[in-house]
């Protein structure tokens, strides 16, 4: 009954060559049983015949409102020009009601003020226009 201590030992190398196997056999075992029992429970059902029915819309979408703004500054309303900045946030007060509410898509020309497009940002802003899209051109295919 000698126990040994240190390198003179050489069967180190052989306790670490083997692993236990029988915990995963345990795990894997009881994880056999579990599925046999519910899988029978989960797929017995009675047939029946249901009825078919389509699903209709309910509401449909507000069309998008587009507002140009051209390079002299001018702003447009789905192509009717507006005399000022007080009429474009009128008009936007006015759609900023319904449910569900319009998008709005600025077209800026690419020549314009920044201070232009801005103003047009700061009225769907001050209106409560929730979502605002910018459309821009599509870049030449084949340069980078």
């Amino acid at each position: 009954m000698a126990i040994s201590f240190g390198p003179s030992g050489g069967d180190e190398d052989e306790l670490l060559g083997s692993i236990n196997t029988t915990p995963l056999v345990d795990v894997m075992l009881v994880l056999l049983i579990i599925f046999l029992i519910t899988v029978p429970v989960v797929t017995h059902t009675v047939p029946v015949s249901l009825p078919r029915e389509t699903n209709q819309p309910t509401q449909t979408r507000p069309q998008n409102i587009n507002i140009s703004v051209d390079k002299n500054g001018a702003i447009y309303w789905n192509q009717a020009k507006l005399p000022n900045l007080a009429a474009l946030q009128a008009k936007l007060l006015g759609v900023s009601g319904q449910a569900p509410q319009p998008e709005v898509h600025i077209w800026g020309d690419q020549n314009a003020h920044y201070q232009s497009v801005g103003e047009v940002l700061f009225a769907c802003q001050r209106a409560g226009i929730q979502k605002v899209g910018f459309i821009t051109q599509p870049p030449v295919s084949g340069s980078n």
